[in-house]
């Protein structure tokens, strides 16, 4: 495992902070939070689309702003906001899901502007009069990015749509890899790979996923000890947590999370055009919930359970996310019903109560006992 050369990656999420101005001079960058964000129409406008990254920081200015039963990411991410520290952008884009990002962005623009802020509407359900009001939903993003300086067409959005399909076709195969048992990453380095795509190019992005993919096919993989699981929740940027996972006795088989399988799958969409291609990829896309019924992500988290030969689902919540808490006695349920042991765990940015996690991970694994 050790040859396995994931400095570009480490580097690009550790640096972050001091290459996105840079990116800045060149082109210009809009921040995003959800990965339901049609990241595509950005970048065929010509700018750079990243994800906005909280992380551990201390809140003090957020705290006059938004009450501190938001979600950490959100708050952490407006703190530093509110600091300067995304001066660089040019504007923030967000997928509307939950209610909270969409109430973020209106603060974010009126106390940390100025640029472009939109929320872009989802439709529920994939009827066809919800695919011609999500046409028009992106049709008006589309000119505001083209009021902004961007110039999408048709053949600029399927060069985009190419190469995010190439993108998410490397890092569907890691996590394929995983399944299999036969990925040399820790979890915490897996993450680390896809968390350097949300600030890098693309294009450059892509060429080191290109990389590490031959040098990964270039060494025979021993399988990792340890109980399988699959990790579920929103966003995890800290990977602190998946160390405590298998320092406790587990390996993470697969996850459905925001920053994991949840942004790639599936790579690509169908259509006769290229929105419609965007169109039909956005509204396939691995659910989260708050997008989705709680019957379909059950039929999902049972069909990664069997194609990972998972033992349990570990939920890790981040606190006050409604969606995923609102969903999870419903969930767990019918996981349950099935003998699927489920783990239920709230944290925050900080990952402050490592010793608890990782009491609760060992218990949890040695009830499990495979």
């Amino acid at each position: 495992m050790s040859h396995i050369d994931l400095s570009p990656f480490v580097d690009a999420v550790r640096e972050r902070a001091e290459l996105l101005p840079r990116y800045a001079e060149r082109q210009k960058v809009f921040g995003w939070f959800c990965t339901y964000t049609p990241i595509e129409l950005i970048h065929a406008a010509g700018f750079l689309p990243v994800r906005i990254y909280g992380g551990a920081t201390p809140i003090k200015l957020a705290n006059t702003l938004v009450p501190d039963f938001v979600c950490p990411y959100m708050r952490t991410s407006l703190e530093r906001a509110l600091r300067g520290e995304y001066k660089y952008l040019s504007g923030v884009i967000q997928g509307y899901t939950c209610d909270v990002p969409c109430g973020i962005i209106n603060i974010w623009e009126e106390n940390a502007g100025p640029g472009l802020f939109h929320s872009v509407p989802l439709p529920y359900n994939t009827t066809e009069s919800a695919k011609s009001f999500y046409r028009e939903t992106l049709t008006e993003l589309t000119q505001k990015l083209a009021a902004y300086g961007g110039n999408i067409d048709a053949d600029s959005l399927q060069r985009s749509l190419d190469l995010y399909r190439e993108i998410r076709t490397c890092l569907l195969h890691l996590h394929e890899l995983r399944f299999q048992n036969r990925l040399a990453l820790s979890a915490s380095g897996f993450y680390t790979v896809a968390e350097a795509g949300f600030s890098l190019p693309p294009d450059v992005y892509l060429k080191y996923l290109q990389s590490l993919t031959s040098a990964l096919g270039n060494k025979e993989p021993r399988k990792t000890a340890g109980i399988p699981v699959i990790v579920s929740g929103s966003l995890l940027e800290d990977t602190t947590v998946f160390d405590l996972i298998e320092s406790a006795g587990g390996r993470v088989a697969a996850d459905d999370l925001c920053n994991g399988y949840r942004f790639c799958c599936p790579a690509d969409g169908t259509g006769s055009d290229p929105m419609e291609r965007l169109i039909d990829r956005y509204m396939r896309r691995f659910p989260c919930p708050a997008r989705s019924v709680i019957g379909d992500r059950v039929i999902r988290i049972k069909e990664l359970i069997e194609r990972s030969g998972a033992a349990g689902v570990i939920f890790v919540f981040q606190k006050f996310c409604t969606p995923h808490l609102a969903d999870y006695p419903a969930l767990a349920d019918e996981l349950k019903k099935d003998g699927i042991p489920v783990l239920q765990v709230e944290t925050d940015e900080t990952i402050s109560n490592r010793g608890q996690l990782k009491t609760r991970f060992e218990a949890f694994f040695e009830m499990i006992g495979v």
